[in-house]
């Protein structure tokens, strides 16, 4: 496994996620990030989830 680093092409990916505007579920897709041309910052913290 290669690393990520600042800059570097993240392979797309799709992750279901908690809307609180919406009140409920929903999708979570880079690719549609980069098709709105919207900035994305990617931060992963795997010893952490509060949602529980």
């Amino acid at each position: 496994m290669s690393e990520i680093r600042l800059g570097a092409k993240v392979p797309d990916f799709e992750l279901e996620t908690y809307e609180p505007t919406k009140g409920d579920f929903g999708t979570f897709s880079l690719k549609d990030q980069i098709q709105k041309k919207r900035w994305t910052i990617l931060f992963f913290y795997p010893a952490d989830f509060t949602f529980v």
